[in-house]
């Protein structure tokens, strides 16, 4: 059986019982490691499992993942993942390629930054379209997600919006060479996001998204009960501005306030407001949202 497990936002202590059980029944469990990370180290996870982890990053799970599920059909084999399984394409991708060589396959699900996004206040049925925001270069600055923000204005819903991460990336001097030498991992910050969507309006200049007038919510390691979660609400601007350190550690997600806002999502985000007048003032002179 090939076991595909999310593992939860937060530590080991995530895991599901019936996860715990697939990961003590095979002979190889593997960690992905690279389309997000956990608050914790390797070793607590073996520890805790009391298995070794094989670390399976981008190479091994795109190119080499005859090797992940080699003799799968004859033996338990894991992946772990981070969140829930079905949270990347990557995943659904190595379940295809599983059942293709008829290995029998089983989906253990686990917490996701698409349910804890609801820690901020939002209503998840309130939300649209997720999409994703890559570090702009010099020379390339995609601009696709756009259209689905606005979309998903048009109609009213909010946006979440999840931020890059570079993990184990080579440089474009290094990978013409053939070189095998990495980047230290990155990971995009608040105020990277905003200045490149703010970047992007401009140049697009459709009125999607105001530095003064759209409201929205930065998350950081939101799940699990952390002690290190942060959420911080206020407009564009003023996630601009406000100071680096309060929105806590990476992983960051961003949420773009849609206009079919509640009063209760306005009350409840509130209390994570950067400014809790210009907050309630957006809310109902741009949003008109009805509050008391």
């Amino acid at each position: 059986m090939f076991y595909i497990i999310g593992l939860g936002l937060s530590d080991e202590k995530d895991i599901t019982l019936r996860g715990l059980e697939a990961i003590k029944s095979s002979t190889r469990v593997y960690l992905e490691a690279y389309t997000s990370i956990l608050m914790i180290n390797q070793r607590r996870l073996e520890d805790f499992y009391q298995k070794q982890l094989i670390l399976a990053d981008r190479d091994m799970v795109e190119t080499q993942s005859d090797e992940i599920l080699k003799d799968a059909d004859k033996e338990d084999v894991s992946l772990l993942v981070v969140g829930d399984p079905f949270g990347a394409t990557t995943h659904t991708d190595i379940i295809l390629r599983a059942r293709a060589l008829n290995i029998p396959t089983r989906v253990v699900h686990n917490a996701s930054i698409m349910n804890a996004v609801g820690a901020c206040g939002l209503q998840l049925y309130n939300f649209g379209q997720t999409v994703s925001l890559v570090f702009f270069t010099d020379t390339w600055k995609p601009d696709s997600f756009y259209d689905r923000i606005k979309e998903n204005v048009k109609l009213g819903m909010h946006t979440l919006v999840l931020l890059d991460i570079k993990v184990k990336e080579q440089s474009e001097e290094n990978l013409a060479r053939g070189r095998k030498i990495y980047e230290p991992p990155r990971y995009m910050s608040i105020h990277t996001a905003v200045s490149q969507l703010l970047e992007t309006e401009a140049s697009r200049n459709e009125g999607i998204l105001s530095s003064t007038d759209t409201l929205a919510i930065a998350l950081s390691r939101v799940g699990g009960g952390s002690e290190n979660e942060r959420i911080v609400a206020g407009t564009l601007q003023e996630l601009r501005d406000h100071p680096s350190a309060a929105f806590g550690e990476p992983l960051h997600s961003l949420v773009i306030v849609g206009k079919r806002l509640h009063h209760l999502e306005v009350d409840y985000a509130e209390t994570y407001a950067i400014k809790r007048d210009s907050w309630r003032d957006v809310a109902s002179r741009v949003y008109g949202c009805a509050l008391d």
